[in-house]
């Protein structure tokens, strides 16, 4: 990331963060400037309990949203959430810091988690019960709950930094070529969300 554009994000953060500072987020500071980004285009959640945690390693992915076990069985406003993200991932046979991926990529990795909280947050409790089943057992799901989690961040005007990460992705030689068709099969398309966002700007 260059000076500027990180001169940039500091400066938009210092008018955002003073939204946020009461907000029930649990942030670790070496991200803390991506993740206050991405929550400023999401001031629904302003007031959900969301942390951030690194984990060493997540099966088949960089991050991961759910809601803790115990808000499977509380009301909407009440439920705590948690974004888990892989202190580490691999492109080609080299491991890298996820902390210190471009700041960019990182903003809208997080963004799309919280697309998925979105959607949690507009399911009754039985419906995330079986949300979570679903997820488990069948693939037809997952791509559903991907694109919506994609679909809620372009609504929230974000596709700048979705963008970001798929081309990082999907242009990136040395990522894995089966970890790129997971991309493409279960997450909308950039030409997709171009779409999206000339639907919202009609």
């Amino acid at each position: 990331m260059n000076l500027l554009n990180k001169k940039t994000i500091i400066y938009i953060l210092a008018i955002t963060t003073t939204f946020f500072m009461n907000a029930q987020h649990k942030i670790p500071k070496s991200i803390e400037l991506e993740a206050l980004k991405a929550l400023s285009f999401y001031p629904e959640l302003r007031d959900c309990s969301i942390e951030f945690r690194f984990k060493k390693n997540i099966k088949k992915s960089t991050m991961q949203a759910r809601p803790t076990f115990q808000s499977f069985f509380k009301k909407r406003s009440n439920r705590n959430y948690v974004i888990l993200i892989s202190e580490t991932f691999k492109i080609a046979d080299k491991q890298y810091t996820t902390k210190d991926i471009p700041s960019d990529i990182l903003i809208g990795w997080i963004g799309h988690e919280l697309g998925h909280i979105m959607d949690y947050q507009k399911r009754s409790k039985t419906n995330l019960i079986s949300f979570g089943f679903k997820y488990l057992f069948s693939e037809r799901f997952i791509v559903e709950a991907e694109r919506t989690a994609d679909t809620y961040a372009v609504a929230q005007g974000m596709e700048e930094y979705i963008l970001a990460t798929k081309n990082f992705i999907l242009n990136h030689a040395d990522i894995a070529t089966s970890y790129k068709n997971r991309i493409k099969k279960y997450y909308l398309s950039p030409e997709e969300i171009m779409v999206l966002v000339e639907e919202r700007s009609r």
